[in-house]
């Protein structure tokens, strides 16, 4: 790579791979140069044989010219932006510059995206001054979430009277990253637990800056008013007291991602819908100030373990949202047939809010997830709705059906605020939804 972003053409060198790019007026070129040369000797015609080098000399003299050229050329690419969600454009620009002395002649320009991004983007541009440089743009979009690389580019170069054209291939690429797509949703409170309305912050704002009992080392520039003189009696050295860590609302966002639980594929399939479902989610609880993480049914967990511990992605809501996204975007399919690995991670540090996007569940699959219920703050969970019900809304994987009626009856027994979500729904729809239904469960118990 060149200094600022250029990206010079790689490929073999030395007059073989000039020679080989002479077209077929070059080459005729050539053999009639060849041809007068031979028959200016056997006739003894001098002025025969200077037609015939110049023939000869005019493709070879191309040649070099166009070799040369297409080690001098340099190209780089801007993406903007980098993430996008599904169904939205990006914008990539190429720019070609031409770093020698000599003008360039033809050139032609290719990129390589992959299919599900659309055809090829082809470019012809004109000869380019020495110094000079040009642009072009195109746009790439895509239905489905996942991460696609751009390039390389590929550059063919003629001469301007077509006796060469050679191809070389630009050798860095970039990548574009389809993440599902996120809806806003309204801050809303789930009964007397609040979901997205900002408590989470508050509750860190109420308790920063108390002091915590533990004493550590003086660092240079702490506040002299902050030592602890009878520790520091005691070690020997300058102590000062730590200032307590903010505590975090915390919120946990378990997809369900078993191969068994979907059927079908595409933009409109539950499988999307969930993905969808819970970028909204995650997305949402960040802005509200949440630590949150993303847990599958397999048992990994976004952040990891270490991460999860010390706050989670709620360190940095920029960065925090961009792993998750770059996460889900290329989230899959799982061959698990059941939920208990992230029951098991639950268990461990299932504290704070829960909220489960789930696929076809039968009556011990519901009991695991309604086991996991049991150290979180509160549990809300979104389940495909059988619009008939008789036949499923949405394709249902081989063996799965869509959650029974009993697979529902124990959430709810177990404390879960359950919500039936109907293909395509809005995230927002369902869960305002939510709030009512869990708003009438509260109403209901404290008037028993």
């Amino acid at each position: 790579m060149e200094p600022g972003g250029r990206r010079a053409a790689r490929g073999p060198g030395g007059m073989r791979v000039a020679l080989a790019g002479l077209t077929t007026r070059g080459r005729s070129f050539l053999a009639a140069g060849v041809s007068a040369g031979v028959c200016a000797y056997v006739l003894g015609q001098q002025d025969l044989l200077r037609v015939g080098l110049l023939l000869a000399a005019l493709p070879l003299l191309c040649a070099v010219a166009v070799h040369r050229t297409r080690h001098r050329v340099t190209s780089s690419r801007g993406l903007t932006p980098a993430r996008v969600p599904t169904g939205a454009e990006a914008r990539v620009r190429l720019r070609v510059d031409n770093v020698s002395r000599l003008p360039t002649g033809l050139l032609m320009l290719q990129d390589r995206v992959p299919y599900v991004l659309g055809p090829r983007p082809r470019f012809v541009l004109d000869r380019i001054e020495p110094g000079g440089h040009r642009e072009v743009s195109y746009r790439v979009r895509s239905d489905l979430r996942g991460r696609y690389p751009l390039g390389p580019l590929e550059l063919r170069v003629a001469d301007p009277f077509g006796m060469c054209e050679l191809t070389r291939s630009f050798a860095a690429h970039d990548m574009l990253t389809v993440v599902p797509r996120v809806e806003a949703l309204p801050p809303v409170r789930l009964g007397r637990g609040a979901l997205g309305f900002g408590d989470g912050r508050q509750r860190s704002m109420a308790v920063a800056g108390e002091d915590d009992v533990l004493p550590r080392g003086y660092r240079y520039g702490d506040d002299l008013r902050r030592v602890h003189w009878r520790s520091t009696a005691r070690y020997g050295e300058l102590m000062v007291r730590r200032e307590e860590q903010p505590h975090r609302a915390r919120c946990t966002v378990l997809l369900d991602t078993r191969r068994a639980a979907y059927l079908g594929a595409g933009p409109g399939s539950a499988f999307e819908w969930a993905v969808s479902g819970a970028a909204s989610v995650l997305t949402h609880m960040l802005q509200r100030g949440y630590s949150v993480r993303l847990l599958t049914d397999a048992g990994s967990q976004v952040p990891g373990e270490a991460g999860a511990a010390s706050g989670g992605a709620g360190a940095g809501t920029a960065e925090a949202a961009g792993l998750l996204m770059d996460t889900l975007s290329v989230i899959g399919h799982s061959d698990g047939e059941d939920l208990t690995p992230a029951q098991e991670v639950l268990r461990r540090s299932g504290d704070g809010l829960l909220v489960a996007f789930l696929g076809a569940l039968d009556e011990e699959q519901a009991r695991t997830v309604a086991r996991m219920r049991h150290r979180t703050g509160g549990a809300l969970a979104f389940l495909p709705e059988d619009e008939d019900d008789a036949e499923p809304d949405f394709p249902v994987g081989a063996g799965a059906a869509v959650a029974p009626p009993d697979a529902e009856r124990v959430l709810r027994e177990a404390g879960w605020t359950v919500v039936r979500a109907p293909r395509g729904a809005s995230m927002a729809a369902v869960w305002r939804q939510a709030d009512q239904q869990r708003a009438g469960l509260v109403d209901g118990g404290e008037r028993r």
